[in-house]
């Protein structure tokens, strides 16, 4: 496990992580990039824990996903499931759990104020922080692209080099895009760094 989960994590957070795990009794899932979570948590139903978290191409991401999923799993342990997923319960212990990891061995020191400011009042996904998502992302393997937000209605873009959309209308926070493929909408938050592509470009795809 440690192997593996050194290569996904940055150095210097990579013994704390490990040692959270194992307190917790985690089972850990490393899964391929999904469109609506970045890392989900429950509990199995013979009492073990299960993590799944997206591989990514993020360290630093990926180690905030996989604090946030092992706080829901304390505040279960702590406060029992009548609790509020992301209610203030969550919140004390996501802070608590990350502290020890806010420090420019483990995060860059540009991205330590953005999540000094984050912590204060930790958003349901770092996705939904803007602030931060814009510099997280700037940590991407593929920092090519264009954010959902600056792309005219209509236009087609591709997420993740696999998946092409069509980008729809603003649903109070998010964007409504239409996947080609199997004509299913989805929600994008408008930092979301996308590949736009040409109309010729989608046939050349289909040909």
């Amino acid at each position: 496990m440690l192997d593996i989960l050194g290569r996904y994590v940055p150095e210097a957070g990579l013994l704390y992580c490990y040692e959270q795990i194992k307190i917790y009794g985690v089972h850990l899932k490393i899964v391929n990039e999904r469109l609506s979570r970045h890392g989900d948590y429950r509990k199995l139903p013979g009492g073990g824990h299960l993590i799944t978290v997206n591989a990514g191409s993020n360290p630093y991401r990926f180690l905030i996903t996989l604090i946030h999923e092992i706080a829901h799993l304390v505040a279960f342990i702590e406060h029992g499931h009548s609790i509020r997923p992301h209610g203030k319960e969550w919140k004390q212990i996501f802070k608590r759990l990350m502290l020890p990891l806010l420090n420019p061995a483990v995060f860059p020191s540009d991205l330590l104020p953005v999540l000094a400011s984050h912590f204060i009042n930790p958003k349901a996904s770092s996705s939904a922080d803007a602030r931060l998502d814009r510099e997280l992302s700037r940590y991407d393997a593929q920092e090519s692209g264009v954010f959902v937000e600056e792309l005219p209605e209509g236009a087609l873009f591709a997420y993740r080099e696999k998946r092409i959309f069509k980008k729809g209308n603003k649903r109070r926070k998010r964007y409504e895009c239409l996947e080609l493929e199997t004509k299913r909408n989805y929600l994008f938050q408008p930092n979301a760094r996308v590949k736009p592509i040409s109309e010729d470009d989608q046939s050349r795809r289909t040909s």
